[in-house]
Order: structure tokens, then sequence, then C-alpha cells
């Protein structure tokens, strides 16, 4: 299979890319003793999880379907989070989870004598204190409900569990901010660290990024173990993934109305919502800062505010010519949708021996199937 027979929107994932930053995680894992866990809730493309296992212990997960396929198709430790459990959903992941961890006290108490002998149990803490970029993603915003603030921890319930989670970081690229975090939980939940076996420290360290200090952050993390006797957990979901994968789309139309636009056989809000969420502007391979050709890259969708981006070009654009919406691997193919009924994107990774493997496409059938299975008669 050869790239330019593939039909656009696809998504290609890049393996020499993706052992990359499975590299730096090695070498993380290596300096701290830390373990890591892949968050499932950024990245679920299970055809490739034969390249990240060898990496990695294990997946993480925010709701039951991602417990189920991190045990069913990743192996290792499988670890349960959810900000809300039902009944259902714990006997549906007890027996297969190796951590089951709590976001209240209160689910705790309704919930344990379930877990019990069948996983750690451990319990979400809200430290208060975080590194985001947007309001919206930051853990630690004023009334968050994700954890258990310190000045409301039962000190009792510390000794009936195993260990504890923090999640305060959102694309945090600066290791002293990061240090700085992990000197603010030990001194502020230092006494109750001391009495656990294990504690993860969430995601949204991007330690992946150009320029890090692997070595410093592994060197705070194995002094943070040794400290409070505890192994430690990270939950990488975009450093393991980022700068991997292009969403690849092809230009079919161009308007004009006081700014050119380029409209593409894709979406924002059906495949790459996260550009809509947090107005964050995607980028393209092909553009130029020099470039003196200006487009709005639009979707085809009718929302009016649907756009990639605004982009600059060494020369025209043209009807036909491909595009690559570059980093779209994280947050993207576990929120498609079928919104305006349009092609969803296949999948495929392009191996480090040059073979196009395909992972997944879809058709009508498939967008049909997931609006009604059964008429009413």
């Amino acid at each position: 299979m050869q790239k330019h027979q593939l039909k656009t929107p696809y998504f290609m994932i890049n393996e020499d890319k993706l052992i990359e930053n499975l590299e730096k995680a090695k070498l993380l894992k290596d300096i701290s003793g830390a373990k890591l866990v892949l968050a499932l809730k950024c990245f679920s493309t299970w055809g490739v999880f034969d390249i990240i296992k060898p990496y990695l212990d294990g997946t993480t997960s925010s709701g039951p379907y991602e417990v189920k396929l991190g045990h069913e198709t990743f192996g290792g430790e499988t670890h349960a989070y959810s900000v809300g459990y039902s009944e259902d959903d714990v006997r549906e992941v007890a027996d297969i989870c190796d951590k089951m961890i709590f976001n209240s006290q209160s689910q705790l108490a309704a919930y344990r004598h379930i877990v019990e002998g069948k996983a750690s149990l451990g319990l979400r803490l809200n430290p208060g204190v975080s590194y985001a970029g947007q309001d919206l993603a930051n853990p630690a915003r004023k009334f968050s409900r994700l954890g258990v603030q310190v000045d409301h921890i039962d000190a009792s319930v510390i000794d009936s569990i195993d260990g504890v989670m923090f999640h305060m970081n959102c694309e945090n690229k600066d290791v002293d901010a990061f240090v700085a975090l992990l000197d603010a939980i030990s001194s502020q939940f230092g006494a109750y660290l001391d009495r656990l076996d294990w504690v993860s420290l969430g995601g949204g360290v991007f330690f992946t990024w150009p320029g890090y200090d692997i070595e410093k952050l592994g060197t705070a993390l194995k002094a943070f173990a040794e400290k409070h006797a505890v192994q430690v957990y990270l939950e990488p979901g975009e450093a393991i993934i980022t700068k991997t994968t292009d969403l690849v789309v092809t230009v079919v139309d161009i308007v004009e109305n006081q700014i050119k636009t380029a409209i593409v056989d894709s979406a924002t809000e059906a495949h790459r919502l996260d550009t809509l969420i947090y107005n964050e502007p995607a980028s393209v391979l092909e553009a130029s800062e020099q470039g003196t050709h200006q487009y709005v890259i639009g979707s085809c969708s009718c929302l009016a505010g649907d756009q990639f981006c605004v982009a600059n070009f060494d020369q025209p654009l043209e009807i036909g010519q491909k595009l690559h919406i570059l980093d779209s691997a994280g947050y993207t193919m576990v929120k498609l949708n079928w919104f305006n009924g349009l092609k969803m994107p296949s999948v495929y990774c392009e191996r480090s021996n040059g073979d196009i493997q395909k992972l997944n496409e879809f058709g009508y059938q498939d967008f049909k199937r997931s609006l009604s299975q059964w008429s009413v008669e």
C-alpha cells in the first residue's frame, strides 16, 4: 500500500517517532525507578500497542470500557479510575484491574467491599496546586470535583488503602515547575504518603518535549519515592504520542471573503475536537512562516467557526492538494464523532520498515449503526 493511494481523511502514525518518545520514557524509568502506565483517555489506538508495550508497565483508565481495553489488549498493570463509579461499573472491572482508585471517600466507602481481595485500593487526592494553561483543564481549579482536598481527608481512611493518586499537570513542559509541585505534595501530604505503598502522580508531564531535562525529573522522582518509601507511577498520555501522528486531509474547495479559505475534507468538531474546545490552532506541515499566501484552513462542517488554523504558504494552494495537520494523536481518535455525517478518518501506521499498516477504516454502515440498531414496529 502506497501513501499516494490512500483516501483522505486519515491518520498516519509513525512508528519511528513513537519509538523516539518511548526511548525517552525508558530513560526516565531507568533514572527514577518509577513505573509508567499509558493514559487511555488520551490515546487508545490498540493497533499500535505492540510498539508501546515493551516500554511501559500497563494502562490507566477513566471509565470501564478503557479498563477492559487495557486489560485485553495491553496487559501489564491495569489501573481503574473514574470520577464517578456506579456499582455496576465497579463490579464490571473489579476482577480485571490491579488498582482501583476512587475519586471520593464516599465512593470508596460504598464500594470497597466489592474490590477488597481483588485489587489494590486507592484514593484520588487534590493537592490544591497545579500547572495548567487553561482553567478548563486545571484539576485544582476553584470548586474542583476531582479528588479529596487535604482538609477533608479522614486520616483513618489512609490506613485502609494502599495508595493515592494526584493529577495536577496539563502539558507541563517546565521541569522546575513540576519539582515545585512535587515538593508541595511532599510537604502537605507527607505524613499520609509515609503510610502507603504507592503514589501515582498522574499525567500531563511533557518529558518528551524537545530539550526537557529528563535526568532532573528522574532524580526528583527517585528522591520522592525514597523519602516516602513508595512506588511512584506516572500516567503519560500525550508525552508518549506527541509529534507522532498527522491527520492528512485534502483541499476540496477555495473560497474568498476578504481572506481566502481552503476547505478541507475534515472538521475539528468531528475529527480534532480539542482544537475547537481549547481554541488552540493546529499546525500544518506544508505551511511556511515566511510564505506570502495566507489561508484559513477551514473544515467542511456546517459550524460557522469550525477551522483548523490560519496559515501562510510559499505557493498558492490548489484544489486536490493534500495537507498534513501535525500532532494529531492525543485526544483526537478517542474523541471522533459523526457530526454532519462526515467520513470518519481511517487510521494507518507507517512501520519502521516502510510498510503502511491499516489499523481501521469506517464506512456508512458504521455511521448508521451508531445512531440506531433496531427499528421500532
